[in-house]
């Protein structure tokens, strides 16, 4: 006659509560197991989620290319527009193409407060380059560039500083004496790691090309169509120039190359705590493996009245992962208790973007569960195979 369900678990939990000190030993060789896997499991969460604010912080992932040779003193290289435009046809993988001269300016100011800004001409598809998103106003139109006008976008981060809480779209900011009208207001991004978030802005490039006769390109300015991409765009870039400019070899470099270096190495920290993790949650499973071979043998006389008074091979085997199960769920979820509350205090004291996460914490107590009924099924079927009539005479 097969036991219910409940029969079933008062004795898996008659015989956990008989040995209590063994009980216990064996969760917490699952608990350790179990909190180096959610440990792990929660690194790799908070280092996303760093990463994702760092480059949301960020403008678009951008490969720029500073027109020097680096192969000959860095020597200028006079970069034009067809340059662009045999980029642009060529390049395969690249989102938006933009080009860009920063601007020196001694003062810059409205009305009695003053800023100091970073100041660039650009050209018309810098917005969509960089990833910025326009707050208020609009950006520069087509007839800007093509009739010279003295228009500006400036960030938000420049409006708290010149503007306070007044409205700039319209008003003249005087930069080194000369009057820009305020276009429009774009939201306030990183260029780079080098960047304080002083405020930005920027003007046409054709505008800034006719006041000071400057016509040189200083950055042109890549987006990749994601962030993935930006590597085997880099490369194409870099072949792409060496044939448009032969014998030079320019210099290119990254936005997110500190963020991207960053994320490798928190990957590759993660992939090896997540190993020392599995490690120990196996040896917590030899624990229980062990625990129950011994239970076996010292319950062999129980086994054997249970099997002679009507209990299945299903009963015996059911009872004893029931067992296993139980103590590793018991240590498993003390572990994932015990790191969560540690972590929270880690990311209160740090400043770190952490939010508890139920599929991170299902898959360490699954994972758990997993070890401890793989751990405890050998020896469950062992003491279900067990003949009744020479358990009997064993005891």
């Amino acid at each position: 006659m097969s036991l219910t369900p409940i029969d079933l678990l008062k004795l898996t939990y008659l015989s956990l509560s008989g040995n209590l000190l063994r009980s216990a030993l064996t969760s917490v060789g699952v608990f350790m197991g179990v909190a180096a896997v959610s440990a792990t499991l929660q690194v790799g969460t908070i280092s996303r989620a760093v990463v994702a604010k760092q480059l949301a912080e960020r403008e678009a992932p951008q490969i720029i290319v500073i027109p020097y040779d680096r192969s000959n003193g860095w020597e200028p290289v006079d970069v034009k527009r067809e340059d662009i435009a045999f980029l642009r046809k060529r390049l395969v993988g690249s989102q938006a193409i933009a080009t860009m001269i920063g601007v020196y300016a001694e003062e810059t100011s409205f009305r009695d407060r003053q800023a100091s800004p970073e100041i660039a001409a650009v050209s018309q598809d810098f917005l969509e380059t960089s990833g910025r998103r326009m707050i208020s106003g609009s950006f520069f139109t087509q007839a800007d560039f093509d009739k010279y006008r003295p228009v500006v976008v400036i960030d938000e981060a420049l409006v708290e500083v010149l503007f306070l809480d007044s409205n700039p779209i319209g008003e003249r900011i005087n930069i080194d004496g000369r009057p820009y009208f305020v276009r429009g207001v774009m939201e306030t991004k990183l260029t780079g790691r080098w960047d304080r978030g002083n405020g930005a802005m920027i003007m046409p490039l054709s505008i800034y090309s006719a006041l000071t006769g400057d016509r040189r390109i200083e950055r042109i300015l890549i987006r990749p169509e994601s962030l993935e991409e930006i590597d085997p765009v880099n490369e194409q870039v870099n072949q792409l120039l060496k044939q448009r400019f032969s014998g030079k070899e320019l210099h290119t470099w990254n936005n997110i190359r500190d963020i991207k270096e960053q994320q490798d190495t928190l990957l590759m920290v993660s992939r090896s705590l997540l190993a020392v993790g599995a490690i120990a949650l196996l040896v917590g499973g030899v624990g229980i493996a062990n625990i129950t071979i011994a239970t076996v043998m010292e319950r062999t006389t129980e086994i054997g009245l249970r099997r002679a008074i009507g209990a299945t091979q299903a009963d015996i085997m059911l009872q004893f992962i029931l067992e296993a199960a139980l103590l590793s769920l018991i240590g498993g979820i003390f572990a994932i208790g015990t790191v969560h509350g540690i972590t929270i205090v880690v990311a209160d004291t740090f400043e770190l973007p952490y939010e508890f996460d139920p599929p991170t914490a299902g898959l360490a107590l699954g994972s758990a569960l997993l070890v401890g009924v793989g751990a405890g099924f050998f020896p469950a079927l062992q003491a279900s195979q067990l003949d009744p009539v020479k358990a009997l005479r064993s005891g």
